[in-house]
């Protein structure tokens, strides 16, 4: 779900924005920050690169998956998976920004006050400190909650947090409010789609109180549960090229190629995979994805569909040949995911 939290949310920052009136510069830029923030609560990860023994996920030949998702148990979705954490470090990262100016060095703050203090005015000074205040409550409840590893992965988030935060100001040309919002908005989105792909998040950390104890099924059978959270998945970055479609006035129907039915043969692969689960599942996320880089990226070329030139010119020099491939491979994928959900059902 690591990118699926990023673009819906990105997806969805961008359809409100536009609602609410905004140009689409404007509405993609708060769209982009949000996006980025969504994808922050997962650089508690960073602990298992950490902690992890190298000879226990590669053993022999073998590489064994389980032992890295296994050294994240307990510290994955717990610590920045939180909503308390979302409501406290969103508005510091707002206030963080408040004095930096639009198109400024990355490293320097804005010159433009009659202070002459080069932008250090008693204004700057009292947002930063409450930035850091809020963001050193964080960091040392985590400490007092979860101990070194607490303070690891929440210092880790603030610094991913601060980070994102001043590249929105500055290269996004957000206000401080809407970088607040954006980062409320994007953490706090984060934990609602982890709910039927692992450990239910803690959504109160650092207190110790759950809301929700168990992963939200699908259905009783592990592999139909799968495939729905590969659904909505896959749901959710259709979406995002949705919005970048309809950006770029383009119907998106119109940019699926026929060839994306032929991923109506991986049903076959019901037959002969190990049926796939949430806990065993690379086979199958694996293949059908590769099913969907290939319809999307073949086309009737002189060159070669993968050569560096031509994948250049499809992804940088040409905007709708990206999308076209890009909304080939979702539809492709789309209907291997269905193949193989009914043959596994025939069966």
């Amino acid at each position: 779900m690591f990118i699926g939290h990023a673009l819906l949310a990105f997806a969805l920052a961008v359809l409100v924005a536009e609602w609410r009136g905004w140009p689409t510069h404007r509405a993609f830029a708060i769209g982009i920050a949000t996006g980025l923030f969504a994808a922050a609560p997962d650089v508690d990860m960073l602990w298992t690169v950490v902690a992890i023994e190298p000879s226990e996920l590669v053993v022999g030949t073998r590489i064994q998956p389980g032992e890295f998702w296994g050294s994240a148990h307990g510290i994955h979705r717990s610590m920045t998976h939180s909503l308390v954490a979302a409501a406290v470090a969103g508005p510091a990262f707002g206030l963080w920004t408040l004095r930096r100016s639009r198109g400024a060095d990355p490293l320097g703050w804005s010159t433009d006050d009659a202070s002459g203090t080069d932008g250090f005015d008693r204004h700057t000074l009292v947002s930063v400190a409450l930035a850091l205040a809020g963001l050193s409550v964080l960091v040392t409840a985590a400490v007092l909650a979860s101990g070194f590893v607490g303070g690891f992965v929440m210092t880790a988030f603030v610094l991913a947090g601060l980070a994102i935060a001043t590249a929105s100001r500055i290269y996004l040309g957000l206000s401080p409010v809407e970088i607040g919002i954006a980062a409320v908005a994007g953490i706090a989105s984060h934990p609602w789609g982890d709910l039927v792909t692992g450990e239910p998040p803690a959504l109160l950390y650092p207190f110790d109180v759950q809301l929700i104890s168990e992963r939200v099924l699908l259905s009783g059978d592990p592999t139909l549960h799968l495939l729905g959270a590969f659904a909505i998945e896959l749901a959710a970055v259709t979406i995002a090229a949705i919005v970048l479609a309809r950006a770029a006035d383009l119907d998106p129907i119109r940019l699926v190629d026929r060839r994306a039915a032929a991923g109506v043969l991986y049903g076959a692969g019901a037959v002969v995979m190990v049926p796939p689960t949430i806990n065993l599942s690379y086979h199958f996320v694996f293949s059908i994805l590769t099913v969907g880089v290939v319809l999307g990226g073949l086309r009737r070329s002189p060159r070669s569909p993968y050569s560096l030139r031509n994948l250049y010119h499809r992804f940088v020099g040409d905007p709708e040949a990206a999308l076209r491939t890009t909304f080939t491979a979702l539809a492709g994928i789309a209907v291997a995911l269905v193949s193989y959900a009914v043959v596994y059902l025939a069966l």
